[in-house]
């Protein structure tokens, strides 16, 4: 069974990122994954300081995720877009987990790893710029980010926490997103 790693480049209580992730962990759980999901609240980390590292050493929160990241076939990331870019969290949490630490090598913890993204806004761009800048990113530490993207826009007229992505098209490009990472974290794994 593929296991998949599900979180949030968002510290809002409130975050339609987080919504849509429990949202995509069922479908993907309906697809046959072990889906985790988490809260990257529960992971504090400092702002990455390479000074840090070598006064103080890898913080545990930090060796906590990548723990959770190695276990993991693949990610389903919801990735909130600030300023046209990705989110000061967000970054953070990639770049911790990407610093060598004892036995683990840098970017161990994305290496061969496969990434499904997607953000949403109450905007009718839907978080498309920021994608961009994560998906450049994890490519270029090891991770296989999948074709298939979803930038949800007007997302409060279009997800209800009961029903899910009203917007039929929405969904479709939604839930393909999801059943390509499945599929694909499947085919790696195999």
């Amino acid at each position: 069974m593929t296991r998949i790693l599900a979180f949030a480049g968002s510290a809002k209580k409130k975050s339609i990122h987080n919504r849509l992730i429990r949202y995509g962990a069922s479908k993907a759980e309906s697809l046959g994954a072990e889906v985790t999901v988490v809260d990257l609240v529960e992971f504090p980390m400092p702002l990455f300081n390479e000074d840090l590292i070598a006064s103080d050493g890898v913080p545990e929160t930090v060796r906590g995720f990548r723990k959770l990241m190695l276990a993991h076939d693949g990610f389903l990331i919801g990735c909130p877009e600030y300023n046209s870019s990705i989110t000061p969290l967000l970054k953070n949490v990639i770049d911790w987990a990407s610093v060598p630490d004892g036995d683990d090598a840098g970017l161990c913890a994305y290496q061969g790893k496969v990434a499904g993204l997607f953000a949403a806004s109450g905007g009718a761009v839907g978080g498309l710029r920021g994608l961009d800048h994560v998906r450049e990113i994890l490519s270029n530490i090891g991770t296989h980010v999948i074709p298939v993207q979803a930038a949800i826009g007007n997302f409060n007229s279009v997800f209800d926490d009961d029903a899910g992505i009203s917007n039929e098209r929405t969904s479709q490009i939604f839930d393909s997103m999801i059943e390509l990472l499945v599929r694909t974290s499947e085919r790696l794994r195999g």
